[in-house]
């Protein structure tokens, strides 16, 4: 007797697509090779300089951005694994890490500040607290060299408890920044809760600013709103000297971008001359 072939439509539905099955292993193999980096420790910050607009030689503070180096040296970005991660306890581990590392840096760099990523997953998480507050115990005043930046998405997720926590660490001197803003869907009733020091700007609005004019208007409105909100305003991804100049005239305070200095995890120092960016 001749097998009937086996159909699509003939597949149960309780058994995944080959598309999703694909992706789930993916992300299984994602997050192994990420807690294999956590044990042996192969992770890293890299860090980037954040510049003043009116003089960009100046440098207002660094971020540090996590970076898992594969077995032969080579480091795999944030964005090749923190989509898998995220949800996943792995992602608090890696908020633990990032954190630690930094942390360790503004005790090594007392000329420097220094932003480092955070979720809103990561609030109330013991390990992370327990490292925040070891530091600041070890080290009087460094809180106030410290930068959390949350992203957009991640903020709204629970604004309430975002908002509550922000309150209880800026008391001690610690900056905030809503990172990539303009990516998500933040409800702008919850600024004033928020409280945030610092608004970066997407890169998706920043990219050739200089001759694309809806750019051009929706910067200049999230501009306007980090000014209502007394927040330093940051441009990310800027890499042209032409889009530089345009954001200079438009009087963002600060940007950010391979154009300034690419991530490095073997950072050359320099000395910090903005006292104060929020």
């Amino acid at each position: 007797m001749t097998q009937k072939p086996l159909l699509l439509q003939d597949v149960p539905h309780t058994i995944a697509s080959p598309l999703a099955f694909a992706v789930a292993e993916n992300d299984r193999e994602t997050i192994a090779m990420v807690r294999d980096a956590l044990r042996t420790g192969r992770m890293r910050l890299a860090y980037q300089p954040v510049v003043l607009s009116v003089d960009t030689t100046r440098i207002a503070f660094y971020e540090g951005l996590i970076r898992v180096m594969d077995p032969s040296g080579r480091p795999i970005p944030a964005q090749d694994f923190m989509a898998a991660a995220e949800t996943d306890e792995t992602g608090r581990e890696i908020d633990c890490a990032a954190l630690a590392m930094g942390l360790a840096t503004l005790a090594q760099q007392p000329q420097i500040r220094l932003s480092i990523n955070m979720s809103a997953r990561s609030i109330g998480y013991p390990k992370w607290t327990a490292i925040l507050r070891d530091a600041l115990r070890k080290h009087p005043g460094m809180g106030e060299r410290l930068i959390l930046e949350i992203t957009e998405s991640s903020a709204m997720m629970v604004p309430e408890i975002v908002s509550t926590f922000m309150s209880g660490l800026q008391s001690e001197g610690i900056a905030f920044a809503l990172d990539d803003f303009g990516a998500g869907f933040t409800a702008i009733r919850y600024f004033k809760d928020f409280a945030f020091d610092i608004l970066k700007i997407h890169g998706e609005f920043i990219r050739n600013i200089h001759a694309d004019a809806d750019n051009q208007v929706v910067t200049a409105a999230l501009l306007a709103i980090a000014r209502q909100f007394d927040m330093l305003c940051v441009a990310e991804s800027v890499e042209t000297l032409a889009d530089a100049q345009y954001l200079q005239a438009l009087g963002v305070d600060c940007q950010q971008g391979y154009l300034f200095g690419t991530p490095s995890v073997t950072p050359v120092w320099a000395d910090i001359f903005l006292n104060r960016t929020a």
